[in-house]
């Protein structure tokens, strides 16, 4: 069979190895099955070492990849025994090596390299901030070409840890769009000859990137948590957390009790935290997302603002909190500034705003008794350590190449630019 297979969750049809976003005949998701069954780490720093559940071929030698560690400080403010953190970002002193400080940059190195094995070349995707500053640094360290839209909110997150080269493309959109308006022009570009979408939550090798948080943590614990924290925005991350710990029950070494995921979004704009409260598999935009634009305005972590979220697809992130017996928590910008300061005064490094939703849900979590004092607990802290990143390096920001108007601007215009 090969190294994996891609297979539709649905229909079952095999697509064998390559870079594909979904099924021809439905709406599911693919998922890789991988001929090692079992974890075996390989003798490669960061992400490479959990090769045999990456969608590759070549071993990753990038010092990039999570780190996991015993909470003492933080754990003790909460009363919890067994807390471990999940790191994905700056903090050498721990082995934490992501110069982007995003757990993004997990996805990054496995699509990237995906794609080169596919034989394909340019790559096109929307981005917040955080996913576009990955592949950026990615592209950057490949000179894989990339094409990324960012909204006007994002821009102040689309930094380098060195000097881009001429691979990235940055296309802004014009003050006014949101995010969801930079994935309607990327769709558009992808459909361009010699172009390919990134493809979201369809990647399999985005979700199994960001999955080597779960194998790390499960590695370093001797055991799948009882419980995984994190906050969502397109909900990936919970996915990804999810399809990992499938793999590691099926290892046989790990447990067999799947992780419950507790999950949390950034009020005001929280349409999947209402759809699971309201018990609805669909999202309905009048109910999830009332006045978005305004609410998006409003958000702290604009990160988490996707209006297009994977939750409903078969695989999807409803799928994932149902089996995992799951929840999630509307997490308000106060108690994400309260978490924040906690977490990093007593743990000693700083929180990407996204990390601080999720530290926020923990603490809610212990509040609400929605945890046992001395349960297993991962906390994935998606990123953070750009203050200490600061001390050896000087970020470098992007400038965009071209700036659209409109998801509908012509092409052509783009193009030329």
């Amino acid at each position: 069979m090969g190294r994996f297979r891609l297979k539709c969750l649905k229909c079952g049809r095999d697509y064998g190895q390559t870079y594909r976003l979904g099924c021809d005949r439905d709406e599911a998701f693919l998922r890789a099955d991988y001929k090692e069954k079992q974890l075996k780490l390989r003798a490669q720093p960061g992400l490479g070492k959990f090769h045999s559940w990456l969608p590759i071929q070549e071993e990753l030698t990038t010092k990039a990849g999570p780190i996991t560690y015993k909470s003492e400080a933080f754990a003790k403010e909460l009363g919890l025994s067994k807390l471990y953190i999940g790191f994905s970002g700056y903090w050498p002193e721990k082995g934490a090596f992501i110069k982007t400080c995003s757990f993004k940059e997990l996805e990054a190195h496995p699509t990237i390299q995906l794609l080169k094995e596919s034989g394909r070349k340019a790559l096109v995707l929307a981005s917040a901030g955080n996913t576009g500053r990955a592949f950026a640094h990615v592209s950057t360290l490949t000179g894989t070409e990339v094409y990324i839209v960012v909204p006007d909110s994002g821009m102040s997150k689309m930094w380098l840890p060195e000097e881009p080269s001429k691979s990235v493309h940055l296309i802004q959109m014009a003050p006014g769009n949101d995010y969801a308006d930079a994935i309607k022009l990327a769709d558009r570009l992808a459909k361009l000859p010699g172009m390919v979408s990134e493809g979201g939550a369809r990647n399999v090798a985005r979700r199994d990137g960001m999955g080597t948080v779960m194998l790390d943590a499960a590695v370093t614990i001797g055991q799948m948590p009882d419980h995984y924290f994190q906050a969502v925005g397109s909900g990936t991350g919970g996915i990804s957390a999810w399809e990992a710990s499938l793999r590691l029950r099926e290892d046989g070494r790990f447990g067999t009790k799947l992780p419950k995921l507790q999950l949390a979004q950034n009020l005001p704009f929280a349409p999947m935290y209402r759809a699971w409260t309201a018990g609805r598999r669909e999202l309905v935009p009048e109910l999830d997302m009332m006045d978005a634009k305004k609410q998006i305005k409003e958000t702290y972590a604009t990160v988490l603002t996707n209006r297009t979220p994977p939750y409903s697809n078969i695989g999807g992130l409803y799928d994932a909190l149902s089996e995992t017996q799951g929840l999630m928590y509307g997490i308000t910008m106060k108690e994400a500034l309260k978490a924040k300061i906690l977490f990093e005064e007593l743990e000693g490094i700083d929180l990407l705003p996204a990390s601080a939703v999720g530290a926020a849900s923990l603490l809610k979590a212990v509040e609400l008794g929605s945890v046992k004092r001395d349960a297993c607990i991962l906390l994935n802290i998606a990123g953070g350590g750009v203050e200490r990143l600061k001390e050896d390096l000087t970020p470098r920001f992007l400038s965009p190449l071209a700036t659209a108007k409109t998801p509908e601007v012509p092409l052509e215009e783009l193009i030329e630019v």
